[in-house]
């Protein structure tokens, strides 16, 4: 029986009386790569942002490792084993590679060298450039970056925020094929994405939303399936 590392009972979410998130549930197993899909404003980031303690929840649970962290502060939450790579990427350009990367060590005592080494093998132009200032990288190098310092806090649980938005094809592919490779270390990943084809064709199982309600859920395979599902809410990114 799969041990749950997530679990999420009727959370409701937003900003001021803006209601984004609005009574969902759902679950992620250890060592799943579970992914959410749904349109822009279907409020995946807020679910992400409200997961990760970054947005208050109004009501509802949020259930990690088998402790209650709705009311915990983000710190915390990252203490206790939780990582985001932001919507975004939001790297610190001023700070170079390897100094963004330590950063992403705060929570830590001290720095693990074999972290640092690792995240550098799986993302080779990360250490070919730690000297360079972040803000000087493309794109799909930032979200390397912000994989990479989220990684550094030795996290059970990974959160991916659109990793492959306003990033080059091939790069994409690259940094999919990455997040896979984090996943078979036992790494859990939480993978919000616009891209749905990529995003299934790595989850395990997704959930579906729509103006911040969950309206479908299944395997990887059902989504795909599903006729329902690729048109009326996955679209042509399928078909890329």
């Amino acid at each position: 029986m799969s041990e749950t590392m997530l679990k999420i009972t009727d959370l409701e979410a937003g900003y001021g009386s803006i209601a984004a998130i609005k009574g969902i549930s759902l679950e992620v197993n250890r060592g799943e790569i579970v992914t959410i899909l749904g349109a822009n404003g279907a409020g995946k980031t807020s679910t992400m942002r409200t997961i990760s303690k970054l947005v208050k929840p109004i009501r509802g649970t949020i259930i990690f490792k088998g402790q209650d962290i709705t009311a915990m502060p983000a710190h915390k939450v990252v203490a206790l084993g939780m990582s985001q790579a932001p919507e975004g990427r939001r790297v610190f350009g001023i700070l170079t590679v390897r100094e963004n990367l330590l950063l992403g060590a705060y929570s830590q005592s001290q720095v693990d060298k074999d972290v640092l080494d690792w995240v550098y093998e799986l993302f080779p132009r990360l250490k070919e450039r730690e000297k360079q200032l972040a803000g000087t990288l493309s794109g799909g190098e930032q979200q390397m970056l912000a994989i990479g310092r989220a990684l550094m806090s030795k996290p059970d649980m990974l959160l991916l925020d659109e990793p492959s938005l306003g990033i080059a094809p091939i790069l994409v592919k690259a940094i999919f094929a990455q997040i896979k490779k984090i996943a078979a270390t036992g790494v859990t990943v939480l993978l919000v994405e616009q891209n749905a084809k990529a995003a299934l064709k790595l989850a395990d199982r997704g959930y579906v939303l729509e103006v911040g309600k969950i309206i479908f859920s299944g395997t990887s395979q059902e989504l795909l399936a599903s006729e329902r599902i690729q048109e009326a809410y996955l679209g042509k990114k399928l078909d890329q």
